[in-house]
Order: structure tokens, then sequence, then C-alpha cells
């Protein structure tokens, strides 16, 4: 895959874990990327080209909710498809997040091979080469 891939989450070892996930799919390692909280993750969509971003939603600084209204607000960013990955149990706060569009959403702890269906399923077998 020719994709770009922000994990967003305030545990490296779960964004080791879900990096360790987007490789098997096929996701090569130079092309993701890494920020701890929502703040950083829009640092990070300044500089580089996403494709996907995989949210966390309880973070310190700011909270993936938080970060999901604002990547919808930038024109440019609006169509970056956003896949929560979370402990988040509260389906009001689920439901506002998909009126806000998000592609999907997966709750930690989850199976590997879960996450790698939603990439595949997200990203197709090369949905970035032009």
């Amino acid at each position: 895959m020719n994709c770009n891939v922000l994990i967003v989450d305030d545990s490296p070892i779960l964004r080791s874990a879900i990096a360790k996930v987007a490789r098997l799919a096929g996701v090569p390692e130079e092309r993701i990327f890494f920020a701890g909280d929502g703040a950083k993750a829009l640092e990070v969509l300044e500089k580089q080209w996403i494709d996907l971003v995989l949210l966390d939603l309880n973070m310190p600084v700011m909270d993936g909710e938080e970060f999901a209204r604002r990547l919808r607000a930038n024109a440019a960013l609006a169509d970056t498809k956003v896949v929560i990955v979370s402990t988040e149990s509260n389906q009001d706060r689920l439901d506002r997040l998909r009126a806000l569009g998000i592609s999907e959403a997966l709750r930690k702890p989850f199976q590997p091979e879960d996450l790698c269906q939603i990439l595949v399923k997200l990203l197709g077998a090369n949905p970035c080469a032009n």
C-alpha cells in the first residue's frame, strides 16, 4: 500500500502495536506517522499528507473528539479517513463522532485481524496509487 497512516494515541506501547498491525496489512514502515495527542496530530497533518488517521479518543492536551472536529472544519483535511481505536464506550460520544463522518470504530483491546480488516477495507489493495 502506498498510503500514509497517522497513529494518534498517548500510549507509546499502543502506537507500536497499531503500527505493527498496519505493517502486516501492507503499509510500509516509512509511511506510518505518530502523534501522542490531537494537537501533535494536527501538526503532522500540516506537514505531511495523511490518507488515514487511527485515533484514540482519551488523550491529554487535545482529545480525539476535539481533533476530529478541527479536522472536519479544515477544508483541506475534511475528507481524511478516520478510524477510532479507543476504549470509549459512551454511545452518545461515539454517535457525535459518527456524525462527523468517522469511518469506523474499533474498541480496545482489539484483535489484530480486526484492525487489519478495517485497514484493507478503507485503504484497499493500493488505494493511493495515482
